[in-house]
């Protein structure tokens, strides 16, 4: 952590929000897929970043601007989401928050029975009055975690007619995550002001992408409260925190509760109610025509077309479908292809999908173990009988099972051969898998470079590798891995070799 942030203050951060937690750190995310892990330090969260924008405000409006916030922040999310793949994993439209939210999870395992808030939240209630409500409340419900240092008393400062810096407030602020989250500061003038800053908002996936964003976010700030009146008086609190999740969990297609007990597909309101009322605001703010025109423009045929960041990543990780190519592989050319879009100036919705076909760049997806194995593994236990293992052989059409136990520990392989050789055995009693797997097995490391393990396989004379990590099993290098990925190769290299020869 202190290698890629030399920060001592995010080091610190770290080794104190570690100690609250009690010990690693759990992310348990479900979506089409599921992803569960354990991570020691909070630089989990790192995996994805956000386009962070402040609105300034006047003490006295806070309370009525802060409330407007988190009612839009639904929205404006469900028209940016930009995340929807860790790990090879397909789960939330904005992953983002969800691992945010558990990656920084603080709270011991009796505060999460007690219910007690996490870090990251949304919040859970209007703001009456004062951002002094938030403060309050998150200074008594949550512990301090870094000190600041001595400072002059705030009080003799405002006396003389100086804005204090109130050094001690903001270190802890901080280390406090909520969505929309107060600042104070003090600008180089010694002027204070205060601020509401969205961290909702995702990085991407191009810089035009998020200018249109920003510019819906602030545009619905300055003409919600002309249009549709007090939120609390047309909204539930419930309902806006209901919102800003179903649009992190499903982006356009989430289903909101909107004003007045109204409910309405995100995508619907969007177009028919927000895009116009954003315009009027920025409008109202004197912002010049053609940059509403420009990024109102991007947002309202992104949301027309469906093509946010989300769901172009998730199309195009659905073209290797019909190719089989193998997740590793389709994350990769996923994370190339933005690379590659990110450098023009079109917007995501003018982006062609990922092509998964081809194997020009095979090679880079077979470089070492980790890249090339299967993790979808068929596996047996030692007490298994082996009338089992060898059905399992024959529906899944396998020749080898891998042995493991509880605790996800290889202890053995047992072969289609092991079992052949019971064949014509006089003695009808059970056999387990124990009774006959081979014990010390040859295994790799998902570091392993490819060629390393494809020597190894040729000159051990085997046709399988369990991977290891750890003592644990974590995937199986086959034969009929690299059988499909030569007949690719081969194809593609004589279809080459006939269009050049002008052979159809």
């Amino acid at each position: 952590l202190d290698n890629m942030t030399p920060v001592p203050r995010y080091f610190a951060l770290n080794q104190i929000l570690t100690w609250l937690r009690g010990g690693d750190f759990q992310t348990h995310i479900k979506g089409l897929d599921e992803l569960q892990l354990t991570h020691d330090n909070i630089l989990l969260e790192a995996c994805n970043t956000s386009f962070q924008v402040h609105f300034q405000v006047g003490p006295s409006e806070f309370a009525k601007l802060y409330n407007i916030a988190q009612a839009v922040t639904g929205p404006v999310l469900a028209a940016a989401v930009n995340s929807p793949i860790l790990l090879q994993r397909r789960l939330w439209a904005e992953t983002r928050v969800a691992l945010f939210q558990q990656s920084v999870d603080t709270r011991s395992s009796t505060l999460k029975k007690r219910g007690h808030r996490r870090r990251v939240s949304f919040g859970e209630r209007w703001v009456d009055d004062s951002v002094i409500e938030i403060f309050r409340e998150d200074i008594a419900r949550l512990r301090v975690v870094l000190a600041a240092g001595e400072e002059e008393d705030p009080l003799a400062m405002v006396a003389r007619g100086e804005a204090p810096p109130l050094t001690a407030l903001r270190t802890y602020n901080g280390t406090v995550y909520r969505w929309n989250r107060p600042c104070y500061g003090v600008s180089d003038r010694g002027k204070a002001h205060l601020r509401i800053e969205n961290r909702v908002l995702p990085a991407g996936p191009t810089i035009l992408d998020e200018m249109a964003n920003a510019a819906f976010f602030f545009g619905l700030m300055s003409s919600f409260l002309s249009h549709y009146g007090p939120v609390h008086e047309v909204m539930s609190f419930d309902a806006a925190k209901s919102n800003f999740l179903s649009a992190a969990r499903h982006g356009l297609s989430a289903h909101f509760h909107w004003t007045n007990g109204r409910e309405i597909r995100a995508a619907d309101l969007i177009l028919e109610e927000l895009i116009p009322l954003a315009r009027t605001g920025l409008e109202n703010k004197k912002i010049a025509s053609e940059d509403i025109d420009r990024y109102l423009g991007v947002l309202e045929e992104r949301v027309k077309s469906e093509r946010t960041g989300s769901a172009w990543a998730i199309r195009s990780w659905a073209n290797g479908d019909a190719t089989g190519v193998r997740p590793e592989e389709r994350q990769r050319r996923i994370t190339k292809k933005m690379l590659e879009c990110q450098t023009g100036d079109l917007p995501i919705h003018h982006w062609d999908l990922c092509d998964m076909g081809g194997t020009d760049q095979l090679w880079e997806s077979l470089i070492y173990v980790g890249q090339s194995m299967m993790t979808d593994l068929i596996t047996v236990s030692p007490g298994d009988l082996i009338d089992l293992a060898a059905s399992k052989m024959q529906w899944q059409h396998i020749r080898q099972l891998a042995v493991e136990d509880q605790e996800g520990c290889l202890v053995g392989l047992v072969s289609y051969r092991d079992i052949l050789k019971l064949v014509g055995r006089p003695s009808r009693e059970p056999v387990a898998v124990s009774d006959i797997m081979t014990e010390n097995v040859l295994t790799v490391s998902p570091q392993t470079t490819t060629l390393e393990a494809l020597q190894l396989m040729r000159d051990r004379g085997v046709g399988c590798l369990p991977v290891v990590d750890d003592g644990r099993l974590v995937g199986m290098l086959t034969e009929s891995i690299f059988l499909g990925e030569s007949f690719s190769l081969i194809e593609t290299e004589l279809k080459r070799a006939q269009e050049a020869d002008g052979i159809s």
